[in-house]
C-alpha cells in the first residue's frame, strides 16, 4: 500500500468522525459553547480593558481628636484622602468609633478594610516625628486586602511627598516645587514593557485557555472516536476492511486535531474581537503552536485510551491527568509563584510548554529562535508519545 492510498484512507477516517460530530446536534452545540463560556466567564473575571476595583467600602477611624492646632496634622491628613479619593473613585469611605468598630464591620462584610488615625499622630508630625497610620484588612479576601493596601500606600506616599515638599520649601523658601520635589525624591522610576502597550492580566491568561481547551476538546474527544466505536462495534469492522492499521490512527488523529483547532480558534478570535486582546507576534505561528500542541496531546490521549477497557475508565483517566495539569501548568496563576516541588513537576508537562510559547508570541511578540525550548519539548514529547501510541494502539485492536 503506496503513500497515497495510506493518507487517503486516514483522511476518509477523519472525515467520518467529523461527520459524526456534525451530526450530532448537542455535541457540535456545546463543541462551541464550551469555549466561548470559558472565555466570557473568564473575561468578565479578568477584564481586559485595565480597569481595576473600584468603590470599595473602607471605614475612616480619627482618634486624633482635641483643639486648635493639636490636630491639624489628622485634619489635613483626612480632607487630603478624601480628596483624592473623590477623583479616584476606589473607595467609598464611611466613618467608625474605633479599632473594635472598624474589626466588627469586616466580620459582619459590611466593610473591605478601615484607615485608622491614631491619638498621637498629629502630635508626632509637630514634633517632626513619623506619624503612624494602621489599615486594618480583611484577611479573608487577600486579593482586595492587597488592593486595598496598595491603594493606600500610595496614597499616603503621595501625601508624605507633599508634606516633605512643603517643609523643605518653608525652610528654604528660594527653593521652588520641582527643585523640592527632587530633594525629597532624588529618583525617578520608569517601567517600560518588552512591548507597546498595557497588557491585563487576561492577556497572561488567554494563550494558557487556548492550550488549555485545545488540551481538553483532544483528550475527551479520543475516549468517544476510539472506546465508544470499540463497544459498539464500528471499530471491528474497520479492522477488518483492508485499510492499513496506521490509516486507522492516522485517521483518528486528524479528526481530533481538527477539532481541537476549531475550539483553538474560536478561542484565538474571542480573545481578540470580544475582549482586545493584541497579538504581538505572528498570527501563523500562534496557528503552528496549536497544531504542535495537538500533535502532543494526541499521541499522550490515544496511550491513555488503548490501556482502557471501556469508553467511561478511558475519560476518568484523561480527567484525572487533566486537572492537575490544568493548575500546574501556568495557565492561571505564574509557574514562579509555586513551591519549588511544584515547579519541577510543572517542567515535564506539555501544557507548561505549549502556554509559555503562546504567551511569548502573543504577548511578547516572540519569533522562532526566542521559543526554541518550547519548541523542542512540545516537537519531542509529541514524537515519543507518537511512537508509544502506534503499536499500543496496534496492540489493542487485536484484543
Amino acid at each position: 500500500m503506496g503513500a497515497r492510498t495510506l493518507l487517503s484512507h486516514s483522511f476518509r477516517i477523519a472525515w467520518k468522525d467529523l461527520m459524526e460530530l456534525f451530526r450530532n446536534r448537542l455535541g457540535l452545540v456545546l463543541l462551541v459553547l464550551m469555549p466561548m463560556f470559558m472565555m466570557v466567564m473568564v473575561g468578565f473575571i479578568y477584564p481586559s480593558n485595565g480597569s481595576s476595583m473600584s468603590n470599595l467600602p473602607v471605614a475612616l477611624v480619627n482618634e486624633d481628636v482635641g483643639y486648635g492646632n493639636s490636630t491639624i496634622a489628622s485634619q489635613t491628613f483626612t480632607m487630603v484622602l478624601r480628596q483624592i479619593n473623590d477623583k479616584t473613585g476606589i473607595m467609598v469611605f464611611s466613618n467608625a468609633s474605633s479599632v473594635g468598630d472598624i474589626k466588627s464591620m469586616v466580620q459582619k462584610g459590611d466593610i473591605y478594610g478601615g484607615i485608622v488615625v491614631p491619638s498621637n499622630f498629629s502630635t508626632s508630625i509637630l514634633n517632626g516625628k513619623q506619624g503612624t497610620l494602621i489599615i486594618v484588612t480583611d484577611q479573608s479576601n487577600p486579593q482586595i486586602s492587597v488592593t486595598i493596601q496598595g491603594v493606600l500606600s500610595a496614597v499616603f506616599d503621595q501625601m508624605g511627598t507633599m508634606l516633605a515638599q512643603q517643609k523643605v520649601q518653608m525652610l528654604s523658601p528660594a527653593v521652588n516645587a520641582n527643585n523640592s520635589l527632587a530633594i525629597v525624591k532624588p529618583y525617578k522610576v520608569q517601567t517600560e514593557g518588552v512591548v507597546g502597550g498595557n497588557p491585563s492580566y487576561f492577556d497572561f491568561i488567554a494563550p494558557g485557555l487556548m492550550a488549555m481547551t485545545v488540551m481538553m476538546s483532544v483528550m475527551t474527544g479520543l475516549p468517544v472516536a476510539i472506546s465508544q466505536e470499540k463497544e459498539i462495534g464500528t471499530l471491528d469492522g474497520m479492522m477488518v476492511a483492508p485499510i492499513n492499521r496506521l490509516s486507522i490512527i492516522l485517521g483518528k488523529t486528524l479528526g481530533q486535531t481538527a477539532r481541537g483547532l476549531i475550539q483553538g480558534v474560536l478561542i484565538l478570535v474571542l480573545s481578540v474581537g470580544l475582549f482586545g486582546v493584541a497579538i504581538q507576534g505572528s498570527i501563523l505561528l500562534v496557528f503552528g503552536l496549536l497544531l504542535l500542541g495537538i500533535f502532543s496531546f494526541v499521541g499522550l490521549g490515544i496511550v491513555i485510551t488503548s490501556f482502557a477497557k471501556d469508553q467511561e475508565t478511558a475519560q476518568m483517566m484523561m480527567m484525572t491527568l487533566m486537572f492537575p495539569m490544568m493548575f500546574l501548568s501556568g495557565v492561571f496563576f505564574p509557574i514562579q509563584q509555586m513551591p519549588w516541588y511544584m515547579q519541577d513537576i510543572s517542567k515535564v508537562l506539555p501544557l507548561t510548554y505549549a502556554s509559555e510559547a503562546l504567551r511569548k508570541v502573543m504577548v511578547l511578540g516572540a519569533g522562532i529562535p526566542e521559543i526554541t525550548t518550547e519548541l523542542t519539548v512540545l516537537i519531542a514529547f509529541g514524537v515519543v508519545m507518537t511512537a508509544i501510541a502506534v503499536p499500543v494502539f496496534r496492540r489493542m485492536m487485536t484484543r
